[in-house]
């Protein structure tokens, strides 16, 4: 997959295909429900999502950070923030999916030094 980042358009494309719903009707549905999530955000409320994780507001208090060019303090204002919280569902898929493509890495790496021994 690499650096492939899913679009709006990738998730109408998806909810067509499964659902049958027309292009349009995918598109349209995949905009309610990230306005939906985007409209409770903005009014400080959290958005959970079964098995894939939660949608949070943190307040963040004032605090001294530093201009990285010359190191000089500057005060950062308090703030709200909007925040990702993945479900232990995500994490546990994130962490198969990252250990089976270790294995598959690990595997080619030691079919490559067969090949090489096999070669001289």
């Amino acid at each position: 997959m690499g650096d492939r980042t899913l679009t709006r358009a990738d998730l109408a494309e998806a909810v067509f295909r499964k659902i049958g719903l027309s292009r349009t009707e995918s598109a349209q549905l995949v905009e309610m429900v990230l306005e939906e999530i985007c409209s409770t955000i903005a009014k400080g409320e959290s958005v959970k999502v079964s098995s894939f994780g939660s949608f949070l507001v943190r307040d963040k208090n004032e605090r001294v950070g530093r201009n990285p060019k010359t190191g000089e303090e500057v005060p950062i204002s308090p703030r709200r923030v909007a925040v990702f919280k993945p479900s232990n569902v995500l994490k546990d898929r994130i962490l198969e999916a990252h250990s089976k493509r270790a294995a598959s890495s690990s595997n080619l790496e030691s079919s490559g030094l067969e090949l090489m021994r096999a070669a001289e």
